[in-house]
């Protein structure tokens, strides 16, 4: 039988009754595996609440190397797909790792915050601690995974907290903050007795909302305005580095597509609201072309020789491929340099900088009779550029510098496509060349790619101030002065950090592309992502590439 506090709390509701806290109350918020008894409320001083998602468990991200910037933040809305999208799906989160069955047994090895999991540890042996896990997740979908997690890692929490439907007391939340703060207003008049409370939680905008809210818990106490049955307390909320992390990318693309067929099948049985439309991937080709190693990437970034006194921080680093074409690339030219997966071997025969701006490498294929295709004038690697630089201005290079032979580096590329995949709503008779294209009113119909039997390209498709060269060598090459062949994002997806000065990304998280070698298991830690979760929508923003800039894509 639970017990209550002996001495128990109470307070004026807003509708004058008194309120009575007692910890048979307090824990009809708790789905906590087991009947453990709460601790008596005289046994209590200090509280410890752990948020859960990328605070003590390395929740996986929508992977921004394999989703344009505004699938990313549909993905995380709560609104968009009938069955909850990311945050308020328990399959997402179950397909951490290899999977619940395999992850289970091993305790979801690599996927802790351990510096928080020691915090734990050290709360559970503190007799005069009650520890609890707060999370917005919906108790209803996810109380039986977050319990197992928790447990195979033995932690031993004297509440799980996740968000209920209807709160014990008839209680509605708007939001996962007013959840939080609505519970933890419940555990302090409850355990009136603690002195201090400690919140660990990631996310700032929560920490400032926790930080506030005890603020004026605490004035309202001194004032007389908030009911007299403890003293204040001291409050600490410590801001946590986000512990993000990704899906295996096949895994991930497959749920979400999972998601999606859920979600339309409700749409075409009727039982979705008026006016849902269905919804699909679609591909976004950025570029094709010969994709250069991380490796490799390493060593032709050496090649780069900054003038002195040149802040790093204002230069960029690519180095990751040669360009084929912008966009899709046409059947008629992917058949030209033997289709995706093709590999050509390609050796640097010369460097060049231009206007302390960008700085490059001119290479050929080894052997030199080896047919290839690009669109610029000569097989060209943008290595670097500066800020205001454009990597469009490397066809404008006309003194090239010969390399030592230590540096004529020989490498192997794979001929491959820099990809994002994108959801949009699902449209009747569209082509899959269509499809390709976020903004309709920028699609080339297949006619304005054609290319001519000779390798040369049509008049309408021609790039402007392009200048034609003819085959050579059994060797087929276009220009143009829309240069893209150096993107920063390599075939496999990795979309690189945008900051400048970053070379963080290189062979780092999974990624998603054609012709690339994948990353795999899409384990490693991202960067800072602003992410959001949960019901919070709108907290945070996302850009989306501009598809009319070419230079949004570096």
């Amino acid at each position: 039988m639970l017990h209550t506090s002996t001495n128990p709390a109470s307070s004026a509701g807003s509708s004058g009754q008194s309120v009575i806290h007692t910890v048979t109350a307090l824990k009809r918020w708790s789905c906590r595996d087991g009947n453990k008894e709460l601790p008596a409320v005289s046994d209590i001083k200090a509280i410890h609440v752990y948020d859960f998602d990328n605070t003590l468990f390395a929740s996986p991200l929508p992977n921004k190397q394999i989703w344009n910037g505004a699938t990313v933040g549909q993905l995380a809305s709560p609104d968009m797909f009938l069955n909850g999208g990311w945050w308020h799906d328990s399959s997402i989160l179950a397909s951490t790792g290899e999977g619940v069955e395999k992850e289970e047994p091993r305790a979801w090895r690599g996927w802790w915050n351990e510096q928080v999991v020691t915090l734990v540890e050290l709360s559970m042996q503190q007799k005069d601690a009650l520890s609890v896990v707060l999370t917005g997740r919906s108790e209803h979908g996810f109380a039986e995974l977050i319990n197992r997690i928790v447990k195979s890692k033995k932690l031993e929490f004297d509440m799980i907290c996740l968000k209920p439907a209807v709160g014990p007391g008839g209680q509605k939340f708007n939001s996962t903050m007013g959840f939080k703060q609505e519970l933890l207003k419940e555990i302090v008049y409850t355990y009136k007795d603690a002195e201090e409370i400690r919140i660990y939680e990631d996310r700032v905008r929560h920490t400032k909302g926790f930080r506030e809210f005890f603020f004026q818990f605490n004035k309202d106490l001194m004032s007389g305005q908030a009911p007299q049955i403890r003293k204040p307390l001291t409050a600490e909320v410590v801001q946590v580095s986000e512990n993000a992390t990704q899906l295996d990318p096949v895994a991930e693309v497959a749920e979400v597509q999972r998601m999606i067929n859920s979600h339309n099948a409700l749409v075409k049985a009727g039982s979705a609201p008026p006016g849902t439309p269905p919804y699909q991937i679609k591909r976004t080709v950025f570029y094709t072309g010969y994709m250069i190693p991380a490796a490799m990437t390493e060593k032709l970034i050496s090649l780069v020789n900054l003038p002195k006194g040149m802040p790093e921080g204002e230069i960029r680093y690519l180095a990751n491929s040669i360009l084929i074409t912008p966009k899709p690339c046409p059947k008629s030219i992917l058949e030209k340099v033997g289709g995706i997966g093709k590999k050509v071997v390609w050796k640097v025969t010369g460097i060049s900088c231009f206007e302390n701006k960008l700085w490059a490498a001119r290479v050929e294929p080894v052997p030199k009779s080896q047919r290839y295709y690009s669109e610029n004038p000569i097989p060209t690697i943008v290595l670097a550029i500066r800020r205001g630089g454009k990597p469009a201005d490397a066809v404008r290079i006309v003194n090239w510098h010969p390399v030592p032979d230590e540096q004529a580096y020989k490498f192997e590329s794979v001929v491959g496509e820099k990809v994002l995949l994108r959801v949009e709503e699902e449209q009747a008779n569209e082509s899959e060349w269509e499809s390709y294209f976020p903004n309709k009113n920028n699609k080339r119909t297949h006619e304005d790619l054609a290319h001519d039997g000779n390798g040369g390209q049509s008049k309408d498709f021609r790039p402007q101030h392009s200048r034609p060269r003819e085959p050579e060598g059994g060797r087929t090459n276009g220009t143009s002065s829309n240069y893209r062949g150096s993107n920063r994002d390599r075939g496999r997806g990795a979309h690189r950090n945008t900051s400048f000065g970053a070379r963080g990304g290189r062979g780092g998280g999974g990624g998603y592309g054609r012709g690339g070698p994948n990353s795999g298991r899409g384990r490693g830690r991202s960067g800072p992502s602003q992410y959001k979760s949960l019901d919070d929508v709108g907290e945070r923003s996302y850009g989306q590439p501009n598809y009319d800039d070419p230079n949004s894509y570096y």
